[in-house]
């Protein structure tokens, strides 16, 4: 039963963080809500048919079609949170401010939540399949044991959601003039890990050489299964081994889209910097 809560719940504190990070990103864009309950909905119905699937995925492409899936969901968040970032730089300012100052901050906030609603469902998709196909195969088993393991798996759930929703509380909390500057830092890290493990899969894939495995190795000190390790695999994007290739892909979506958030920052509409000196 706690190996079963254990696995679940590393699974389900990934796509609860995401969900956390976005909706704190973006409490003050109109009719966010909507959006983002559009978007774990789908996931999840999304993560019902997918892991039903996943045997007839893997066998696409000589056998590496589960790779390709996976690196094409996560190359997809990493633009629509590159999006989000860009967007937030643009008109974060203003809304900080005030919303309502922003002259199209309900029609450029349904378009924003629209974009954040697809990095959610992408997100509950993912780790959701991987659940969901878990605990189907412990449910099918036979024997007096699945009872117990599906209990752990219902506390893994619940525990990887409390976590997300005190991520979400905790960034709440922060004073709104420094809020927006710290949700960007944390999705600029999210789709820089995102991107980081896109790459892994493209490895396993043979798309992408390696360039060095491991390049280092970090499991000793801080193990990638942990939870502090999980922690910062969701946040930051920790890999306890990582192959040269993802340091690549890591560190040129956090320099590109850094960049484009300083471009844009400074390029902005004048209404974004009017909000910000008001």
């Amino acid at each position: 039963m706690l190996a079963t809560a254990v696995i679940v719940f590393r699974e389900v504190l990934e796509a609860a963080l995401i969900v956390g990070i976005v909706a704190a990103a973006t409490r003050a864009v109109p009719g966010r809500n909507r959006w983002l309950a559009t978007g774990i909905a789908a996931g999840l119905a999304g993560a019902g048919v997918v892991a039903l699937g996943t045997d007839r995925i893997s066998e696409l492409a000589s056998g590496v079609g589960q790779e390709l899936f996976n690196a094409t969901v996560l190359g997809i968040a990493v633009v629509m949170l590159a999006w989000h970032n860009l967007w937030m730089s643009s008109h974060g300012a203003a809304l900080a401010a005030d919303a309502r100052s922003v002259g199209n901050a309900i029609r450029d906030g349904r378009r924003e939540c629209s974009v954040l609603s697809v990095v959610i469902g992408l997100a509950v998709l993912r780790e959701g399949s991987e659940t969901v196909l878990f605990l189907y195969g412990i449910a099918a088993a036979e024997g007096g044991g699945s009872w117990p393991m599906l209990a752990g798996g219902l506390a893994g759930i619940a525990a990887g959601i409390a976590v997300g929703y005190a991520l979400y509380a905790g960034l709440l909390r922060i004073p709104l003039r420094w809020f927006f500057t710290v949700t960007g830092m944390l999705v600029l890290l999210l789709a820089a890990g995102l991107a980081s493990q896109a790459a892994r899969f493209l490895i396993q894939a043979d798309v992408l050489p390696s360039l060095a495995t491991p390049l280092w190795d970090t499991s000793a000190l801080l193990p990638q299964t942990s939870v502090a390790g999980t922690l910062l695999h969701s946040l930051v994007g920790y890999e306890a081994r990582p192959a040269g290739m993802q340091i690549v892909f890591y560190l040129f979506v956090l320099i590109a889209v850094a960049a484009g958030m300083r471009w844009v920052d400074s390029h902005g509409p004048p209404s974004a910097r009017q909000g910000a000196t008001s």
